[in-house]
Formats: structure tokens, C-alpha cells, sequence
């Protein structure tokens, strides 16, 4: 019994994006990567070196990500006291780019330290340098501004066609209940015998 005509399968499956492709090989690579430098530097040195370098690692991001929670946490209470919305806050002035700029980056180069490994950590302190802060911060908001073609089967198609019916892109999920239609009978039950 068919209720309606089955769509054609599609002849060529859906084709996956490069990042997606690609991501599992990088990990692996960046892995061994890191596995070999602290192999080099345990040579090198000895095992406790590496251990704490690791260790302090771990203590430097842990203090960078405090740190940055607590200046987000003081700017989101300073913008509710004050009556404005801290997301909207006025962009830095060029001269002051410690209070501005948000905390993002820093808390990435928090967590980046505290992946055991060096070259994460040499991503960290990158992140944490103001002069390559900046430049990897402008670079973040070239690729995240830029208009995007998703390709199809990907979480971001599904999101774009999820707003795509709304014009207003508001997504209402639920059960649509009609007060002009009759509801329908409602079943007895014959009672129980028993």
C-alpha cells in the first residue's frame, strides 16, 4: 500500500566539506606531533622537566581562564547595573585593548595551555600575546562575517532550512491545536466486571 510517490534516490551521496574530512587526520597528526616534542625534550632533559612543563602549563591556563571568567563576569554585572546590554557594549578604542576586545580569546589561549603538549602551548601564549591576539582576532572576524554556502546534509543546512520558511527567522517547535474544529468523541470503556 503507498500513500504517496517515493522521491528518486539521489545517484551521488552527499559530498562531505574538506574540514570534515580532513579533522580526524589532523588530531592524529597533531597528536603524534606533540607526542614527538615531549619525547625530544625528555631526551634531551629528563622526564622531570617535561612533567613540569606540563604541570605548569596546566596552572598557567587555569589561572588565564580564571582570570578571564572573572573580567567577563565583572563586565556582564557593571552592564546590569548600569541598564545596558553588555553584548552591546561600544567596540575598544585602539589604545585601550586589554578592557575591550571580549574574552574569548584569552580563555582559547587558557585552554590551550592546559592541553598537555608545547606546540598547544605556543597556540596559547599566541592567543595571549596582544600584538598576535589582535591579528588572530581580526582574522576570526573575516571568517566568521563572511556569507556561507552549506553544504547539503550538514548541521548548517539544516539550521538554514529550518529558518528559511520564517521570514522573521522564528522557529516555534511544537503541537498546532485548532479551536474551530470539534473534538473528536471521547471512548468509554465498558466498566470492569470482576
Amino acid at each position: 500500500m503507498t500513500f504517496g510517490a517515493m522521491p528518486p534516490p539521489n545517484p551521488r551521496p552527499p559530498q562531505r566539506s574538506r574540514a570534515r574530512r580532513f579533522a580526524p587526520l589532523g588530531i592524529a597528526a597533531w597528536m603524534v606531533l606533540e607526542i614527538w616534542l615531549l619525547t625530544l625534550v625528555a631526551g634531551a632533559t629528563n622526564g622531570l622537566t617535561v612533567f613540569l612543563l606540563l604541570v605548569a602549563g596546566v596552572i598557567a591556563g587555569g589561572y588565564v581562564i580564571k582570570r578571564a571568567g572573572r573580567r567577563a563576569w565583572q563586565n556582564l554585572t557593571e552592564g546590569l547595573r548600569s541598564g545596558t546590554d553588555p553584548a552591546a557594549a561600544p567596540p575598544p578604542s585602539p589604545g585601550n585593548d586589554r578592557q575591550g576586545g571580549g574574552n574569548t580569546l584569552p580563555m582559547a589561549g587558557g585552554l590551550l595551555l592546559m592541553i598537555p603538549g608545547l606546540v598547544s602551548d605556543v597556540l596559547g601564549l599566541l592567543c595571549l600575546f596582544p600584538p598576535t591576539g589582535r591579528l588572530i582576532r581580526r582574522r576570526a572576524e573575516k571568517l566568521l562575517n563572511r556569507p556561507v554556502a552549506y553544504a547539503p546534509g550538514s548541521f548548517g543546512d539544516a539550521f538554514q532550512q529550518a529558518r528559511m520558511h520564517r521570514p522573521d527567522g522564528k522557529v516555534v517547535q511544537g503541537e498546532v491545536i485548532r479551536d474551530d474544529e470539534p473534538s473528536p468523541p471521547r471512548r468509554q470503556d465498558p466498566p470492569l466486571t470482576g
